[in-house]
Parts: structure tokens; sequence; C-alpha cells
């Protein structure tokens, strides 16, 4: 992957899950890192085990629905680490009562999914992009799903939130080239974190055939686990893929070439 000593990272929802597994994959890779979540307990766990690492974490807790938090955020970067190289909006959340067809669904709930999983995006985009253009330019990946290609039921508003990230990604990236700032998307599958677990749990089935039954739907005959998608987003975001952006990768154990998946 090479090195990204010197890099400077943010990582939204980075303290759990798919994010815990970003941020360690560029603090093992020498990045500076700035892992923001709302989640106190868990940046402190995040942070002491990356204590040895390479690279450095920084934990910030905010809640990046706001563009002063997105703002603190850069700030944040350019004070711990001199300055900001990529950006990863990977935070996002799918509350276990929101699985409702649209009619069902409070505006409240409907509105609270987009700002977290949508519109943060597009606060951090704008809040880092002087940053970003002060370095020479950069890399913004955004963490969205499966579910943005081919929906489930009763997502409504997470399936158009992830959807949106997919295009989001391609118009950025369009409209930035000129300041070499890549835009990239991950779409992962079903990945092994404390959100499944939770939707596994809120389910009427047993959960450990739940669990079988997400393994089985991917014809690499797992589950993922979040360093597998930690992995891929370091590769975006490194010189390797210098020439990658509008796009989206799938790391999905071949769900997106099986089809029907739901």
């Amino acid at each position: 992957m090479g090195s990204f000593d010197g890099k400077s990272v943010i990582v939204t929802g980075g303290a759990k899950g798919i994010g815990r597994g970003i941020c360690l994959a560029f603090t093992e890779a020498g990045a500076g890192v700035v892992c923001a979540d709302v989640d106190q307990d868990a940046g402190n766990a995040i942070a002491a085990e990356t204590a040895n690492h390479p690279g450095t974490l920084r934990f910030e807790n905010a809640d990046v629905t706001t563009a002063e938090a997105c703002e603190k955020l850069v700030a944040a970067a350019r004070d711990a680490f001199g300055g900001l190289d990529v950006i990863c909006n990977n935070v996002g959340i799918q509350p276990t009562n929101s699985y409702l067809r649209a009619h069902e669904m409070p505006e409240e709930m409907w509105d609270r999914i987009q700002d977290v999983n949508l519109k943060s995006a597009f606060l951090l985009f704008k809040a880092g992009y002087s940053a970003l253009k002060e370095r020479g330019g950069g890399v913004v990946i955004n963490t969205a799903s499966v579910q943005g290609l081919q929906s489930a039921p009763m997502v409504s508003a997470y399936a158009a939130t992830k959807g949106g990230i997919l295009s989001l990604t391609q118009q950025l990236a369009l409209d930035y080239a000129v300041d070499n700032i890549r835009v990239l998307a991950v779409n992962p599958g079903a990945i092994d974190t404390p959100l499944l677990a939770e939707a596994i749990e809120a389910s009427d089935e047993d959960p450990g055939k739940m669990r079988q039954h997400m393994a089985d739907i991917h014809p690499i005959g797992r589950m993922g686990q979040p360093e597998d998608i930690g992995r891929a987003v370091r590769f975006m975001a490194s010189d390797e893929a210098s020439f990658m952006t509008g796009s989206w990768v799938n790391v999905d154990g071949g769900l997106m070439a099986k089809g029907a998946w739901a």
C-alpha cells in the first residue's frame, strides 16, 4: 500500500465497526488519524489500542451532523498533524426501530438518518475542502453500501442515503478533479460489526441461524470483517489508486455478482 507517514486522515464514525477497521488500517500504515465518534468509551478504547502503532490517533467526540463539529474536526487535523490529506465519510446509522415501510416512518427518524448518513458527508467535505487544497489535493472516500445499489425490504431511509452517497461521490469527483481531489466510495456487504449485531438481536429470528444466514448469502461463504473494508479504503486512498475517482468498489463477498441477495 505504501506508507502513509506524514499523511493526515479524518474518519467519521471511527471508534467502532467499519470505522474502527479504517482507523486501524491507517495508523498501521503510519498516518495521523482524527477519529470522530459520539461514543466516548469506544474512542478511549481505540486510542489505547493504537498507542503502539506507527501512526497516531487523536479521538474527537463529535456529532458530524453540524457544520460546527465538522469545522472543529478539520481544525483538529491541522493542529495535530499539520493539515489534511484524506477524508473518510464513514459514519452511518440504521436504527433497529427504522425497519418500516416508508409510510410508517416518522419524519424525524427519516431526517436523522439522512443527517447522519448523507448530510454529514456534505458538511465534512465542505469544511475540509480548503485544507485538502492546501496540501495540493487529497482523497475523499465515502462509505456507501450494497444497499445503495440493490435494496432490501423495509429500509427506505437507509437505502436512500446510500444511493445518495454514490451519486454525491460521482458528482464531487467531477467538480473537484481540477483541485487534484479524488472522490471514491466503498460498498460493504454484511460486515460483522456492532451495528449488524444489533439488527440481528432485534429480529424475530434465532440469532445463531440469522448470523449463519448472513454468512451464507455471500458467495465467498462468510460475513466481512471491519479490516476487510479498512484495507480496501487504505488502498483507494493510496497513490496506487491515483487514476481512480468518481467510482466505487464493492467489498461484498460477491453479493452484487450474485444478484438478488435480499
